[in-house]
């Protein structure tokens, strides 16, 4: 049972500390920025060097380390995202009256220079791990990848709960292109597909034949799978998730400033 329960755990508590520690460094002075996305980058160099060095590692400690590694990885391009070191073109909110594809490229250049940093963030992971048996650390970045572009675009067509409490003062003028609604034809998309994909991983993973280093893999992605699902049922429910790592107060803008990006549509002034 233990076999089965570990990977469990363990993604949880990666993704626990890891989303901790990020919102803890934005929610500090924006002095602190360039030591704290230094330290990442040193981290980002140690978890790449380790992913080539466990290519080829086929136990359930392989696992472990490709998917830490791949959520090192990640964390360091998030992490130049929220500092606004690594966001896009446009620095200002949605022009008002956008809308269609008009608003739609306006919201893509805010974020364009994340998104390529993405692509080679996910190309140096791919190259770390090139001609190995272990894939788990490509699966694990291309699961956060698909889930969290799944969120920037549900929060670009409208869900219930925006959650944008999250985002750093930097980062104000994204709310600018949320859409606040009850339901969008996307979402039940962003449910369905990943969940009955997570059912596939946990099946693979608690199968008979199933090796140590396949039954920690498989539940390990499955694991990620649901929390990126909660994530996304977090944008149905009024739920203040910042409250969870108890960094509300870290993270919420000022509400003098908060009340000017009420709602859904454009002010002159984020995608997760």
């Amino acid at each position: 049972m233990s076999q089965f329960v570990i990977p469990v755990v363990f993604a949880l508590l990666v993704w626990w500390i890891s989303t901790g520690i990020i919102l803890f460094a934005i929610g500090l002075s924006r002095r602190t920025y360039p030591f704290s996305v230094a330290v990442a980058g040193g981290l980002l160099a140690i978890s790449l060097w380790v992913l080539v060095c466990r290519r080829d590692g086929s136990t359930a400690w392989d696992a472990y380390v490709a998917f830490t590694g791949a959520v090192v990885v990640w964390g360091f391009v998030e992490l130049t995202f929220l500092t606004g070191y690594v966001t896009g073109t446009r620095k200002t909110g949605c022009p008002a009256g956008s809308e269609g594809w008009r608003r739609a490229r306006y919201a893509t250049e805010t974020i364009i220079y994340h998104e390529l940093a993405l692509v080679t963030a996910g190309a140096a992971t791919l190259a770390a791990t090139w001609n190995g048996g272990n894939r788990v650390a490509v699966a694990t970045f291309a699961i956060l990848w698909i889930m969290r572009l799944s969120s920037k675009l549900n929060l670009f067509l409208g869900v219930r709960t925006l959650n944008d409490e999250l985002l750093p003062r930097q980062l104000q003028h994204l709310r600018s292109y949320f859409r606040r609604q009850d339901m969008n034809a996307l979402y039940p998309v962003s449910v369905i597909v990943p969940a009955s994909v997570a059912v596939l991983f946990v099946m693979r993973g608690t199968a008979q034949d199933a090796t140590e280093f396949e039954t920690a893999a498989f539940l390990l992605l499955a694991s990620l799978l649901a929390l990126a699902l909660i994530e996304h049922a977090f944008m149905m429910i009024p739920i203040p998730i910042a409250k969870l790592w108890g960094m509300d107060r870290r993270v919420r803008p000022p509400v003098s400033q908060a009340s000017k990006f009420d709602g859904a549509k454009p002010s002159p002034i984020k995608p997760t």
